[in-house]
């Protein structure tokens, strides 16, 4: 059984900057981190591997600057067996769309695979969409917000979180999965997993070894565009009203019956 999981490398949160111009990250100005909620998708993916009985491959696939190569080692010292990096300049600027294509690509040329696995969403885009345009490009079913996994008669039972509750779904064959943070607890890598991780290759993929054209991914064969960005005024105008005894707390109520009628709450 062949698992892979999608890793992508962030702008750590704290500091992160955004050019207003462009519209895009800075990403030069801030250290870089693995997508927290790919540690996620790893751990289900290394749970897996270790409580099936069949024999299961991991490989982790991410997209970007040779940097990147820093979350699959990441990946790989946490128990992955395999690291693939999908770079080059064609890829910069890719919205999720493009982005979902390129993955999609890759994932045909060194696959197939009998489960895909994804963090919900990027801490740099918050956008949840690029697993399921994924998904779409490979003709998957992907199901989202997943909270748990398991192996069921050749295809898989997922738990799904919804707004009212929880809902179970079974998928007969391959699938694309986005999983949240009640999905695991990412394992910490160990000394011998880093030894392992250091002396393992990193495989590259160009766009032209997964048969992309410049058409079809990078900024210009991006449908979206982030047209303004800019910083919300924050205005704050305090009254405090004391109400230390009676008469106080009876000019306070007062006060806020008055500012909740000019309102028109009441």
């Amino acid at each position: 059984m062949k698992i892979l999981v999608l890793t992508k490398q962030v702008p750590e949160s704290q500091a992160t900057r955004m050019d207003e111009k462009t519209g895009t990250l800075i990403r030069e100005a801030a250290s870089s981190v693995i997508n927290p909620l790919d540690l996620h998708a790893i751990e289900c993916a290394l749970t897996l591997k270790e409580t099936l009985t069949e024999d299961v491959e991991v490989t982790c696939l991410s997209m970007g600057p040779a940097a990147a190569t820093a979350v699959l080692r990441e990946a790989l010292s946490m128990g992955a067996d395999r690291g693939v990096l999908l770079s080059g300049r064609e890829f910069a600027g890719s919205d999720t769309w493009c982005t979902g294509y390129a993955l999609a690509l890759a994932a045909k040329k060194i696959g197939p695979f009998d489960l895909i696995i994804c963090g919900e969403r990027a801490t740099d885009g918050e956008t949840g969409q690029t697993g399921p345009a994924m998904a779409t490009f490979l003709e998957l079913p992907a199901i989202t917000f997943v909270s748990a996994v398991e192996r069921c008669d050749g295809g898989w039972r997922v738990r799904r979180m919804l707004e009212e509750g929880y809902e179970t779904v079974e998928i007969d064959g391959p699938a694309l999965l986005c999983v949240l943070k009640e999905a695991s607890i990412p394992r910490l890598p160990t000394l011998q997993g880093k030894r392992r991780a250091r002396g393992l290759e990193i495989e590259t993929l160009t766009a032209g070894d997964v048969g992309a054209s410049k058409d079809d991914v990078g900024l210009n064969a991006s449908p979206t565009r982030v047209v303004k960005i800019f910083r919300p005024v924050h205005i704050k105008d305090c009254e405090k009203l004391p109400a230390q005894d009676a008469e106080g707390a009876e000019r306070a109520v007062e006060r806020v019956v008055e500012l909740l009628k000019s309102k028109k709450i009441i």
